[in-house]
């Protein structure tokens, strides 16, 4: 039921440890799953099922799978200090708008961390809608070959969360 990989991931350009567990999706009831000390990540349905204990805990982050919105977290997102944004593939794209729903809509200030299938080609697009910390399904992701990828691109037409003006403003 726990995930704890160990492994690297990539943060605000910068490849470091991955200190968070990611704790899986519970097949049974999600009140009845235990949430260890130290610093986890629980699916959206056990922060629900547990808020009143969780919510006292400041090492305690959530994770949205790709259906599940950020409206279901809301107003409690900035309680966090990471929010993980679930891809079970690389080409199931949900994830982005709730990144940049929670960056917009909901100010979130903390760590966006995707999780799950997304790829390499991805990053710079998960970047611009306000994605900062990436954590590779596959282990044996080249990290510092990812990292070159936040920078595929070096100019973009529309507004995102990492650019609010587009193209046509900034030129203005």
């Amino acid at each position: 039921m726990l995930k704890t990989n160990g492994q690297k991931l990539i943060k605000d350009g910068v490849i470091v440890d991955n200190t968070w567990a990611l704790i899986a999706k519970p097949e049974g009831d999600a009140a009845e799953v235990a949430v260890p000390a130290g610093q986890v990540i629980v699916p959206l349905s056990v922060w629900a099922a547990q808020k009143a204990q969780l919510q006292a805990r400041a090492d305690v982050g959530v994770w949205l799978d790709s259906d599940e919105v950020a409206e279901s977290i809301g107003e409690d997102a900035n309680h966090f200090p990471v929010i993980g944004v679930n891809f079970p593939g690389f080409m199931d794209g949900r994830a982005f708008s709730t990144a940049r729903l929670l960056r917009e809509r909901y100010g979130f200030k903390g760590e966006l961390r995707a999780v799950g299938g997304f790829i390499r080609d991805q990053l710079c697009y998960l970047r611009r809608c306000g994605v900062n910390a990436f954590a590779f399904a596959n282990p044996e992701t080249d990290l510092e070959i990812a990292v070159k990828s936040l920078n595929d691109f070096n100019e973009y037409y529309q507004a995102s969360v990492d650019q609010p003006l587009p193209l046509f403003r900034r030129r203005a």
